[in-house]
């Protein structure tokens, strides 16, 4: 998720290559916007070394002046000591108890609002704030309140945050590092911005937003509470900073703390384009924004679907790599003779001194964790939160339903069941490695028998829904403990049943396609039918190209 919005291709391109965690993927569903009155945000956590697993807070409670130590969550450094709170709420990923989720994507910014000495970085203060808030209001709170106190750690952030009735979405980037500055008489003193500027947007009802990695809100409304919070200071600090000059209403977040350019729009813009191209007719005319060619038709920061979005529907959003658009990625000389829809880092390269790239798209191998967050307002609130989750590529992953009111996950997806250096053969990141691994040698043969156990196994979760929901709901009007007690049992046997499925598919497809053939039994036959598909015939006329007559056959027996 490190990725900085600078002026310059290759430093996009560099930053991209950088730090622990590599760009993210976020949309936003109003409850207007959804087929059942429900909000949702979705999250791709993408990084090469950040491992999916479900992590869980259980609620607790603290004696008066309890610490609670900072780590970073990016690499595990200590950061510093901060004021516990005298209760937690439990937390199921990335939602709580109240139904409240956040996610993220970082979009780097003007690097030197960067605060060394912060307390408080990104992955922090989602978690800190799920523990503590039980609104989405509340979660704009409590994070400027943090980072006000403690300092931002982190680069510029987008933020996704919801509860049953809202959704927002908050940009946030720090001010600095403490700096010694000389006065006319040559005395020196320390200056110190501690903190952060951010600003905060309600997603008008019936409309869905979304954010990848660029700062998205421009203008905003300065006197207009019910629908935009923000820090005091983000206008005023930037005319300090001599990054603004003005007047008010015409100030843009993102173009000030993160300048837009080509990097930015086709890395990063691009993605939240193609997700509201699934779902939203007229994206087209953002088509030349995307690629990085009209930096000035920028895209919304929101936009109304043609239809309401099911679950299934949002799931979809998170399975883009601009397939029907021409960056389809199984379409270029790049998806191999197997239409592979990954590329191989680096993103960019040189060739006789220019730079060329791949494309990035939702859907990618380096992804920890990702989610679709929903909440439901008619429901109790450890029946109405659910965190759809999955592990690795969300192409070829299966998002499986944890309810927030649970109070332990699956040992398949817990914390500490292996590592990103440890391999675990009990571990959903590991199972759902070994098939999508297996599948882009191969992929546009075992994709089809990826999808058909994948759409089997999410069309049970989401035709269950209403009967666990039913029971649940049952349960907590006489015993909210039981219904827990039901919810956790349920939730855990999807989960540890899910990888279990996921290993008998990585066995048949190791089978099947052993060597290159296509292998399928034969009836009682002792030797199984093996087909020899070979390669696409584009795939022939490209070898042709480059070889000319070399592989030309020339007669005889064969």
């Amino acid at each position: 998720m490190r990725k900085n919005s600078l002026n310059a291709l290759l430093v996009v391109a560099g930053l991209l290559l950088a730090g622990p965690l590599l760009a993210c993927t976020n949309f936003l569903v109003t409850k207007g916007a959804s087929a059942d009155g429900s909000t949702m945000i979705t999250y791709a956590a993408d990084s090469h070394v950040l491992y999916g697993e479900l992590y869980f807070r259980p609620a607790a409670d603290y004696p008066e002046g309890t610490m609670l130590d900072v780590y970073e969550w990016d690499t595990g450094k200590y950061l510093g000591k901060i004021k516990q709170a005298k209760h937690t709420w439990s937390v199921v990923g990335n939602i709580n108890e109240h139904q409240v989720a956040i996610g993220e994507t970082t979009y780097g910014g003007l690097p030197e609002l960067v605060d060394t000495t912060g307390i408080i970085d990104y992955g922090s203060l989602m978690y800190i704030t799920l523990q503590r808030a039980k609104t989405a209001r509340e979660a704009i709170r409590i994070m400027g309140e943090l980072v006000a106190e403690y300092g931002y750690y982190s680069s510029g952030e987008s933020f996704s945050i919801s509860d049953p009735n809202e959704v927002w979405i908050l940009e946030m980037i720090g001010k600095g590092s403490p700096q010694v500055v000389k006065d006319k008489r040559g005395r020196t003193r320390t200056v110190h911005n501690k903190g952060a500027v951010w600003v905060a947007m309600r997603i008008p009802d019936g409309y869905i937003s979304g954010h990848a990695n660029q700062a998205r809100i421009t203008t905003f409304p300065l006197n207009d509470p019910e629908n935009c919070i923000y820090s005091p200071d983000v206008i005023s600090f930037a005319r300090e900073k001599g990054y603004y000059t003005g007047a008010d209403q015409d100030f843009s977040f993102s173009d000030t703390y993160a300048p837009l350019d080509f990097g930015a729009a086709r890395f990063c813009e691009a993605r939240v384009w193609a997700g509201f191209n699934q779902v939203s007719s007229g994206m087209d005319k953002y088509a030349d924004y995307a690629k990085g060619h009209d930096l000035k038709n920028r895209m919304p920061l929101w936009v109304k679907p043609d239809r309401k979005l099911t679950v299934r529907d949002v799931i979809g959003m998170m399975r883009d790599y601009y397939q029907g658009t021409e960056l389809d990625m199984t379409k270029d000389v790049g998806a191999g003779p197997y239409q592979s829809i990954v590329r191989w880092r680096p993103m960019t390269w040189k060739v006789d001194g220019e730079t060329y790239f791949h494309e990035r798209a939702i859907s990618t191998q380096q992804t920890g964790f990702s989610f679709v967050a929903q909440s439901r307002g008619w429901l109790p609130d450890p029946v109405g939160g659910i965190l759809w989750f999955s592990v690795d590529d969300t192409y070829s992953t299966v998002y499986v339903p944890m309810y927030c009111g649970i109070t332990q996950v699956p040992e398949t997806y817990a914390v500490g069941n292996g590592s990103m250096m440890e391999f675990s053969d009990n571990s959903a990141f590991w199972v759902f490695n070994q098939v999508s691994n297996l599948a882009y040698t191969r992929y546009k043969d075992m994709i089809a028998d990826i999808q058909k156990v994948q759409s089997a196994l999410e069309g049970k979760f989401i035709s269950y829904t209403d009967v666990v929901d039913k029971a649940a709901v049952e349960l907590y009007q006489k015993d909210p403990a039981k219904a827990r007690e039901f919810l956790t049992d349920y939730s855990v046997n999807q989960g540890n049943s899910t990888v279990m499925r996921w290993k008998e598919l990585y066995r048949y497809l190791f089978t099947k396609y052993l060597d290159g053939n296509v292998k399928v039994k034969d009836g009682n036959n002792q030797n199984p039918k093996v087909k020899f598909p070979g390669y696409d015939e584009s795939y022939y006329r490209m070898i042709i190209e480059k070889t000319g007559d070399k592989f030309k056959y020339q007669g005889g027996s064969h």
